[in-house]
């Protein structure tokens, strides 16, 4: 194919000098589902594996099941983090005076109370590195990372130390998964498959 016969509407977004905002990732045509706002930077999501996507399901609906009221669990929705931040992570637990309309795109960190990410390869760096800096600066008070071991998931979780503001690990759960924060949670790891 030649470059003059790809039409504007399949050009690739060039950013601003400045990079991108979080309200330009509302406002940009044609974006792939699920793009992240990263330091200014559009991040497009590799296409899932099934891991991935059971494991995200299987926590969103056993948390769904076991937060108490004045939560909602939501899966892949952005949460505003900074100007230039706008993340999405696999699944949220947020107080849901955070929900003011059903036209919502986005959330504001300081409502969420915990942010769940599940690794993939290309997603791996930011996963275990800029992303939890991030939603540390954020004061998200606790934040769990979910690795593929050989078709097993291990969940990392990490609580913010109010006088570091910092993660903090509290532990690494492989068959079962049973916190008292942010709320009574008990997971059956094993069935997450």
């Amino acid at each position: 194919m030649e470059p003059e016969d790809i039409g504007p509407a399949s050009r690739w977004p060039i950013p601003p000098t400045v990079g991108w905002t979080a309200d330009d990732l509302d406002l940009l045509p044609d974006l792939p589902p699920h793009t992240e706002l990263i330091d200014g930077s559009l991040v497009f999501r590799s296409p899932q594996t099934l891991f991935h996507m059971r494991t995200v399901s299987f926590i969103n609906y056993r948390l769904e099941a076991l937060i108490p009221p004045g939560l909602e669990v939501m899966r892949e929705f952005t949460i505003d983090i900074d100007r230039h931040n706008r993340p999405e992570p696999d699944v949220i637990v947020v107080d849901e005076a955070a929900i003011r309309s059903m036209q919502q795109t986005r959330l504001p960190a300081e409502f969420v109370r915990l942010a769940v990410e599940v690794v993939s390869l290309d997603s791996l760096p930011r996963d275990r590195h800029s992303k939890p800096l991030k939603y540390a600066r954020a004061e998200i008070p606790h934040f769990w990372r979910v690795e593929n071991d050989a078709g097993r998931a291990v969940v990392y979780v990490y609580e913010l130390d109010p006088a570091t503001q910092a993660y903090v690990a509290t532990g690494i759960f492989r068959d079962r998964l049973k916190v008292s924060v942010p709320c009574g949670i008990d997971l059956d790891l094993t069935a997450a498959r």
